[in-house]
């Protein structure tokens, strides 16, 4: 039998030490049925390995002792960064969009709230929020293998998500472009080191936000006549610009 590896939060780990509680707890202890003698493997945010021994097993908590040796697993440099840069849609469709695009390679995701984004954010929700949409990309990123759990951030507008992006290639996926394909904008490049595309919410980006990430260094462009869901954009392009540089 093959030693689990679980995702963890290099918090968690001191003095050659884990503490693991919540969700992770809960895979390892009540799904999984490990328990004291187990050998796990533990991977932190930056793709530190841990060798580690399960000891004591609480209603609360498992503790792991870890070994000191820490082995950084190397990650596909040659890979070009993507950021999915997705206005915020209604209801649980964004947990599609965060689980599908991390199984298919996105570096992170930036969120943002779109002049027609119908759901919204309040303050006092966004840490809560935030929590469960990390926990979502790093659930996705456990079960197809990734050691690299893409990282969630929140922009409370298209303006400042735009004048954040410093990627090499930017792009606005929009239905009102007719002369730059989607096609056209990957051909015309090599490979590049980081990209960002843009999607909007279901009614689709404002012509004001198009304005704003046009100033910024982005290039609207087009998948052609169809027009995709808000849910399906990012998923589909995210595909279309892997297989184009030879990542899938």
């Amino acid at each position: 039998m093959s030693t689990r590896r679980f995702i963890v939060n290099s918090n968690c780990i001191r003095d050659g030490r884990a503490v693991l509680e919540g969700e992770v707890y809960k895979h390892i202890v009540r799904v999984l049925r490990l328990a004291t003698g187990d050998q796990v493997t533990l991977v932190d945010e930056s793709g530190t390995a841990y060798d580690g021994v399960i000891g004591v097993v609480s209603k609360k908590c498992a503790e792991i002792a870890v070994a000191v040796k820490q082995v950084v697993i190397e990650s596909n440099s040659s890979s070009p960064k993507i950021t999915i840069c997705q206005a915020l849609p209604k209801g649980d469709k964004i947990d599609l969009i965060l689980q599908k695009c991390t199984e298919l390679g996105a570096h992170d995701f930036r969120l943002f709230g779109g002049l027609r984004s119908i759901a919204k954010v309040r303050e006092e929700q966004l840490a809560g929020k935030l929590e469960r949409w990390n926990r979502i990309t790093s659930e996705a990123a456990r079960q197809c293998g990734r050691n690299d759990p893409p990282q969630v951030s929140w922009w409370p507008t298209a303006q400042a998500v735009a004048g954040g992006a410093d990627q090499e290639l930017r792009l606005i996926l929009w239905e009102d472009e007719r002369e730059h394909s989607l096609k056209k904008a990957l051909s015309s490049l090599e490979s590049p080191a980081s990209a960002i595309v843009v999607i909007g919410p279901e009614g689709g980006l404002d012509p004001q936000e198009v304005k704003q990430f046009s100033q910024n260094g982005f290039q609207p462009v087009s998948l052609g006549s169809r027009i995709l869901r808000t849910e399906t954009a990012g998923i589909a392009i995210l595909a279309i610009m892997q297989y184009m540089w030879e990542v899938m």
